[in-house]
């Protein structure tokens, strides 16, 4: 099953769309802090640390929120509004006033906390067969949470920290990539409010 799977593209395309999730979540998180300090004067350990906690909080809110979102927009779709959305909050965070910065971290926990999910089940749902060991191959992918940050701060090193994290626009700009080539076998079914209300 394993290397029928590696034979196709779309296998490797959605485990880089995974790798590029969890690089965007980590590199996110570890860094905010340090870019708070840095630029705008935020104690790390105190505001710096409360914007942190408020991203992951927001992350929890937002997969929620992204379960009753599901049932009304197309999963597709809705992958793309969250990375549209996230690369603006991510270019507000690192050009933004300080009080922007501060604002827009978090808020990125929300946006990208239905990204998994759907890259998850858009893979699985492109293929016909062998879904178990798709599954393995795609929790593997999971490495991106030390493949990510240390891009970013491969980058930082080099140049600076705005500029290494700038690299998070290329992750999520390829998962927003993913919800308009993913060609799913069965779309997840929605229903409109009006359909709702009539019930």
């Amino acid at each position: 099953s394993y290397t029928e799977l590696f034979k196709k593209p779309s296998v490797w395309l959605f485990f880089l769309g995974i790798f590029c999730y969890v690089s965007t979540e980590q590199g996110s998180s570890i860094f905010m802090s340090t870019f708070l300090e840095q630029y705008h004067g935020i104690n790390p350990q105190t505001d710096g640390a409360q914007t942190v906690s408020l991203f992951w909080g927001l992350m929890t809110v937002g997969c929620f929120f992204g379960m009753i979102l599901l049932k009304f927009i197309d999963s597709k779709r809705l992958l793309q509004m969250s990375g549209i959305i996230t690369i603006v909050l991510l270019i507000c965070a690192l050009f933004g006033s300080k009080q922007l910065s501060v604002m827009a971290f978090p808020a990125i926990g929300f946006s990208i906390s239905m990204m998994y999910s759907i890259v998850f089940s858009l893979a699985l749902n492109s293929a016909s067969q062998h879904h178990g060991s798709f599954a393995g191959i795609l929790c593997s992918a999971i490495v991106g949470g030390a493949g990510g940050p240390m891009i970013v701060s491969t980058l930082a090193d080099a140049t600076s920290l705005r500029t290494g994290m700038l690299s998070i626009l290329l992750f999520v700009g390829y998962i927003t990539f993913i919800g308009f080539w993913a060609r799913p076998l069965i779309n997840n079914k929605t229903i409109s409010l009006k359909e709702l209300f009539k019930k």
